[in-house]
């Protein structure tokens, strides 16, 4: 036998270099991949502030360690089919906001679940050894400690591939959904139904209605006294949301709409020698009532 030199076991170290560096590269592949997918499988908020709400989630994803995104992960994303979905928790809102949340999951059988769990915290057991213990782990200044590192490596690497290759299917399962619901947040009929409160049935969610939630503005850009008349409201409205009229929710009417607005009260008072149809915003205790 003879004795590895200097630049043999340089040699060595070097490919133990190269094959750590090829696991990390993918270990951070892996790790982009999963904070998007804790950013983007869900996400609740007014309607009219989502984009903040998501560039919320993903600020706070980019900061999580990969142990934490495996546990948001797991029960949220990744379920077992036989237990029910968790309730999509909501932060406290204003009331009579139009509130959006939707969420997306993969339901797996309960013995399929159990293994991915387990594949997932393995990824977090084998990233911590990589990163933080590799060293300890092997003696780097022997040739057989480089030559048993080398080995590890390449199974570390297959291992991280493969789990790879796996969260990048469901990703590009979760892409596909996001993409359809895109498509769906962009119709008509989403539109219809979250801007405006009108269902496809015809029928008028009034408290969150665009046209509420205009006349709601309005009061608060005229408003005298606490009251403001219903015809001025209209035509304030009418110049900055031509699209909000009373027709479009069948409504004959200006104090048709502010009839039929739960959270708006109508009272016809004296303004200049007339009587005048004037309206207010109720406050929470008579609209709870």
């Amino acid at each position: 036998m003879t004795m590895l030199g200097d630049e043999d076991l340089q040699s060595l170290q070097q490919e133990v270099q190269r094959l750590l560096g090829r696991c990390m590269l993918r270990l951070q592949q892996y790790e982009r991949l999963i904070k998007a997918m804790v950013a983007h499988h869900k996400v609740s908020g007014p309607f009219h502030d989502l984009e903040r709400a998501k560039a919320t989630q993903i600020d706070e994803a980019a900061r999580k360690t990969l142990g934490t995104l495996v546990g948001d992960l797991l029960g949220s994303y990744v379920v077992a089919d036989e237990i029910d979905p968790p309730e999509m928790t909501t932060t406290s809102s204003p009331d009579n906001v139009n509130w959006f949340a939707m969420k997306m999951s993969l339901g797996l059988p309960d013995a399929e679940f159990v293994r991915v769990e387990s594949d997932l915290r393995e990824m977090v057991v084998l990233r911590n050894n990589l990163v933080h213990h590799f060293i300890d782990q092997h003696d780097l200044w022997s040739p057989d400690g480089c030559r048993a590192a080398q080995d590890a490596l390449i199974m570390a690497y297959d291992r991280i591939d493969h789990h790879f290759g796996q969260l990048r299917e469901w990703a590009e399962d979760m892409d596909k959904i996001r993409h359809t619901m895109s498509e769906f947040l962009q119709s008509k009929e989403f539109e219809e139904l979250f801007i405006n409160g009108i269902a496809p049935d015809g029928k008028v969610n009034w408290d969150a209605s665009g046209i509420v939630s205009a006349l709601r503005e309005a009061f608060g850009a005229l408003a005298v006294g606490g009251w403001v008349p219903v015809a001025a409201a209209g035509k304030w409205v009418a110049k900055r949301y031509p699209e909000q009229l009373p027709a479009k929710y069948g409504c004959l009417s200006w104090r048709q709409v502010v009839h039929n607005a739960p959270i708006l009260e109508l009272r016809y008072l004296e303004m200049d020698g007339q009587r005048t149809a004037c309206y207010r915003e109720k406050d929470s205790s008579s609209t709870q009532q």
